[in-house]
């Protein structure tokens, strides 16, 4: 009698309070206590048969953490299977180009179905963990969506973002132009993520590498204000002073000359590539137009034409 209640109930259909339906299974449960979380839920009536169900096929010491979804009928064995396989429906993080590590971390942290083993680790405590001997977290991690098991460590995920990032690397490094003033491709990962906070115009990027890369070859600063907003850190206020200019700090590329230390965000492929694959041009200066593109110029007399009449422009705009 035993045994025909059992093929009974592992042929016959479970409950799905709706389609589709999702559960999640925590790291570390039971037979018991997954056999109790369905019948609270409402699939199965009660756990001892599903308990019995699982036993019976030696699958009790099987199961899978993870987010599950059922999008059609299913029976209590259909369901064991599932479980026992790891059949998981997959999350998603996403890390936004220019982003910074601080910035990828907070996501991280804040994902319910990722387990958070680098809580309260340092950057360079993480960075051990992860076998990493670069000093810096920052820029090392590719931007891009990643799915990933319900339950898997932030730690699995940093660590694919790593590899697919030195990779991506290590292909355009190879195929870079010729006569580019890097001596490696972390220096060229550097320059990538000067590009990505200058600019969100995915046209403009190689124009932009090719005006810092000018002012490389003849020894001229580089001058850009995301440098000096990533060496004020958690000072910045939002506002970019003169005196923030003057400051002196290993990012500030308006009193030190060359490449400042290391990235400054995460650069997505476009700007990786426009760091190694420049525009030819002749370009020392660029200025904003205020609608989110740029005004590039030869001489300081042409920029200071522009820097002029867009001012301008934006007052206008401003006043109207």
């Amino acid at each position: 009698m035993a045994a025909g209640w059992i093929l009974y109930f592992a042929n016959t259909p479970v409950h799905l309070p709706q389609v589709p339906y999702e559960f999640t299974l925590k790291h570390g449960s039971s037979l018991r206590t997954v056999a109790r979380q369905f019948s609270t839920e409402g699939l199965i009536s009660e756990p001892w048969s599903f308990i019995t169900l699982a036993k019976s096929f030696r699958r009790e010491g099987e199961i899978k953490a993870g987010n599950y979804q059922l999008d059609h009928e299913i029976t209590p064995f259909q369901l064991l299977q599932k479980i026992t396989k790891g059949d998981v429906s997959q999350s998603a993080i996403v890390f936004i180009e220019g982003w910074n590590f601080s910035q990828m971390r907070k996501a991280l942290d804040e994902h319910p179905a990722i387990r958070h083993d680098t809580t309260g680790l340092s950057d360079r405590e993480l960075l051990n963990r992860l076998g990493i001997e670069e000093e810096s977290a920052e820029g090392l991690f590719f931007p891009d969506t990643y799915y990933f098991s319900n339950g898997m460590s932030d730690l699995s995920v940093l660590k694919r973002a790593y590899q697919i990032m030195g990779q991506r690397l290590a292909d355009a490094w190879r195929e870079r132009s010729p006569n580019l003033p890097y001596s490696t491709p972390y220096e060229a990962l550097i320059m990538a993520s000067i590009v990505e906070k200058e600019t969100g115009q995915s046209v403009e990027r190689p124009m932009i590498a090719a005006v810092f890369i000018n002012r490389l070859r003849i020894g001229m600063r580089l001058q850009t204000d995301p440098t000096v907003i990533y060496g004020l850190g958690e000072t910045f206020d939002g506002n970019l002073h003169k005196s923030d200019l003057t400051a002196d700090n290993a990012y500030n590329t308006y009193t030190r000359s060359g490449l400042p230390p290391g990235p400054i965000a995460m650069p997505g492929s476009a700007s990786i590539h426009a760091a190694l694959h420049p525009d030819e041009t002749s370009a020392l200066y660029f200025v904003s137009k205020g609608d989110g593109t740029h005004q590039f110029s030869r001489s300081l007399a042409e920029h200071n034409q522009a820097v002029a009449r867009y001012q301008k422009n934006l007052s206008r705009k401003k006043i109207n």
